[in-house]
């Protein structure tokens, strides 16, 4: 194990009724005009933003909350909240909701700060360099960016829609609220889809180009198997309080960095992320749920790289799955067969046909493909890199 850098400040306040500290975080991190951000009815009708603003004001605290971020998030709303913040004089953001609500939340952190910017020069290269301070309380375990210092958001204003996502630590909230029964109202499809996702996060950063760190592979390989199990009893019963614990804490831990520590050598050990850039094309064009994009395209991305290493595709499925075949090809193949019949407990789809409801034709291909490298100009990944022509033969393999 050599160099590496590991950040995350976030606190976490973990357990039943913890929305009541809302107020109490706030003012701990600086807060005295909040912004609340959450996505649609289901925070009203729940009750649990009315909790929430009762919350904030008993406490002193004044606080305007908007409602409207919707799946896949985008920039136009965002925008509106921007001027609704400014408006408001804001010097703390709220988000209240799952990864889509969060992510846009941290966009009107930045540019309500720094106004001189509209929010997607943020998202299309200038540096964010201030930020109001955010905190989040989770209702939805998938995203992870609760704990993470990534967004993404949607242009919506552009024909056709574009996806981006940025890093930086100005993304990291100062708090996240997690209490397991704010999930169990969700339906089994969305459970099943965060757990998908929750999934591939560790996925991501398990097949990396640069290995290392016993650790952090144990770390990773437990989790995979936590959320093997815990994911599809939480679809089967949301009601199950151990289940929809374990996947949101699943859903905390693969994204706060903490299963992609350590190299050797010098080099970084970076996540390999083509699966994520793969299903953010299809969400862009096509609007579909996140972790249903991933699912659908993993098997496909596994067969097509797994020669530049073998042996760690054979560890995964022996160390994640048990399975004992000696030969890392055979192996390899049981443990892609073995997480498809995963994705199938969560009700996620196999195929891009099964995702988008009709088998896309060559056209549609090629249109995702200059979607994802951003027409014709970057390659993705890091376990193999791949350009335009290796992205259409993965979504011809997974049509």
């Amino acid at each position: 194990m050599e160099k590496f850098v590991y950040h995350a400040p976030t606190e976490i306040v973990f357990g039943k009724d913890t929305e009541l500290k809302s107020a109490e975080l706030v003012k701990k991190y600086g807060g005295s005009r909040v912004f609340v951000i959450y996505g649609g009815r289901s925070a009203v009708k729940s009750g649990l933003l009315d909790r929430v603003m009762n919350n904030l004001k008993e406490g002193g605290l004044a606080a305007e909350a908007m409602g409207g971020v919707v799946p896949n998030p985008v920039i136009s709303t965002a925008r509106e909240m921007v001027k609704a913040a400014l408006a408001f004089k804001a010097d703390f953001i709220l988000a209240v909701g799952g990864g889509s609500v969060i992510d846009t939340a941290k966009g009107v952190a930045h540019a309500t700060a720094d106004p001189s910017h509209d929010i997607w020069e943020y998202w299309t290269g200038t540096k964010v360099e201030k930020s109001l301070p955010i905190g989040t309380i989770l209702t939805i375990s998938a995203a992870g960016s609760e704990t993470s210092n990534a967004a993404v958001l949607t242009n919506d204003t552009k024909e056709p829609p574009t996806k981006r996502g940025i890093t930086n630590d100005f993304n990291r909230c100062r708090f996240a609220i997690m209490n397991p029964e704010l999930t169990m109202t969700l339906p089994k499809y969305q459970i099943g889809a965060g757990a998908a996702d929750i999934f591939m996060h560790t996925s991501e950063r398990y097949f990396a180009a640069v290995l290392g760190n016993h650790l952090t592979d144990e770390i990773a390989e437990g989790l995979f198997r936590d959320i093997i199990e815990y994911g599809p009893k939480g679809v089967a019963d949301p009601n199950d309080y151990e289940a929809m614990s374990e996947i949101m804490w699943c859903g905390s831990v693969s994204h706060v960095g903490l299963t992609g520590i350590g190299a050797q050598g010098d080099t970084p050990r970076e996540g390999d992320w083509a699966c994520h850039q793969l299903g953010m094309a299809i969400s862009a064009l096509y609007d579909s749920t996140h972790g249903a994009t991933l699912s659908a395209v993993w098997a496909a991305w596994c067969r097509y790289v797994r020669g530049t290493n073998i042996g760690r595709f054979a560890q995964f499925a022996r160390k994640v799955y048990g399975i004992t075949e000696a030969d890392d090809e055979k192996a390899s193949e049981e443990g892609i067969l073995r997480t498809n019949a995963f994705f199938r407990k969560l009700g996620m789809p196999l195929s891009l046909t099964e995702l988008l409801g009709h088998e896309p034709d060559d056209d549609e291909i090629e249109r995702l493909a200059v979607e994802c490298t951003y027409d014709r100009t970057r390659k993705i990944g890091s376990f193999k890199v791949l350009d335009y022509d290796d992205i259409v033969a993965i979504y011809k393999a997974c049509r």
